[in-house]
């Protein structure tokens, strides 16, 4: 266990604890995207009031699990590389399944694939080199949101085109934006920068 400030200068508490609920949540995340997919295909392509409750919880999951972490102080090492991968692949499988029904771009999928593949790979390497996971940052949250709004108006609300194509064009910036940020901050991390 130790308190370090990170480079957006907050001190937290990081334990090398596995078995939290904020972990077990995180992972819940990733776990009902096959309901939902399921669901979805065997009600022809229906939004059924389970799908509804799952993508729910998929999407409070994502924050119950740091509020957990930090109410109950139990930010922990594999938490803080656990909650964005469950992100990740949460967003993967919905997104690829949405590209597959011809409902998003293809381009917009392969820009997300292709930022959090170089954001990992960066990760990875901050873990390799410095042996510590570097939490995510404001903007890469906030993208997150709006490609989580831009995929719920496409499967819930598909006779909104224009908010749609809204949300598509401010998340695709934003992917953009954050990638920027995620590589400064790499950069100040990799020449020594302290972080959490």
């Amino acid at each position: 266990m130790r308190e370090a400030v990170n480079v957006d200068g907050k001190k937290v508490l990081v334990k090398d604890d596995i078995y939290t609920w904020s972990n077990l949540i995180s992972l819940s995340r990733v776990l009902v995207v096959f309901p939902i997919i399921y669901l979805h295909i065997h009600n022809n392509h229906q939004v059924t009031a389970a799908i509804w409750v799952l993508i729910l919880y998929g999407g409070i999951s994502d924050y119950l699990d740091g509020l957990v972490a930090r109410w109950r102080n139990e930010i922990s090492e594999l938490g803080k590389s656990l909650d964005p991968i469950a992100d990740k692949l949460m967003a993967f499988f919905l997104f690829i399944y949405t590209v597959w029904l011809g409902w998003i771009p293809l381009w917009y999928f392969a820009l997300g694939v292709t930022r959090d593949s170089l954001i990992m790979a960066g990760s990875a390497h901050i873990k390799k080199e410095r042996g510590k996971v570097a939490m995510s940052i404001m903007s890469g949250k906030i993208t997150v949101n709006l490609m989580a709004i831009y995929w719920i108006s496409i499967f819930f609300f598909p006779e909104f085109k224009n908010v749609q194509i809204f949300f598509m064009v401010a998340s695709a910036v934003m992917m953009i934006v954050s990638f920027v940020e995620y590589k400064q901050r790499y950069h100040k991390i990799m020449n020594g920068a302290d972080f959490n």
